[in-house]
């Protein structure tokens, strides 16, 4: 298997478990988000470096510009996913811009996007 069909693997195999799990008890799921946001530093930090790891083998076999056209369909896949949540979403939305540290919080992600649609850009044009 290539490493990317290893990453979809990864992906269906996640996505089923996860089915599952809701299916046969949705308030289990909560302990393993807590899990995983339990330390959002080190939740951050790692999931940075394993995007760095994925970015580097998708990039053997694609390009940064086919890799956002790819995210695009993804982005509408999420949309479609959080609509039902619309209100609750906003509602996060607005407690989260009314702090005044958010880009405390966030410049690093924040960072990295303007780096990749950077680079992106470079690649379209340049």
């Amino acid at each position: 298997m290539t490493p990317i069909e290893i990453f979809a693997l990864i992906v269906v195999v996640l996505g089923i478990i996860k089915l599952i799990v809701i299916f046969i008890n949705p308030n289990s799921w909560t302990s393993v988000v807590k899990a995983i946001f339990a330390k959002p530093m080190l939740t951050g930090i790692l999931s940075l470096v394993l995007a760095a790891v994925v970015l580097y083998y998708l990039l053997a076999e694609m390009t940064i510009v086919s890799l956002f056209g790819a995210m695009l369909f993804f982005m509408f896949i999420m949309l479609a996913s959080f609509a039902v949540f619309s209100k609750e979403l906003v509602d996060m939305m607005n407690s989260l811009v009314s702090q005044r540290n958010i880009m405390k919080r966030v410049w690093l992600i924040v960072v990295v996007w303007i780096a990749l649609m950077i680079w992106v850009l470079y690649a379209l044009f340049f």
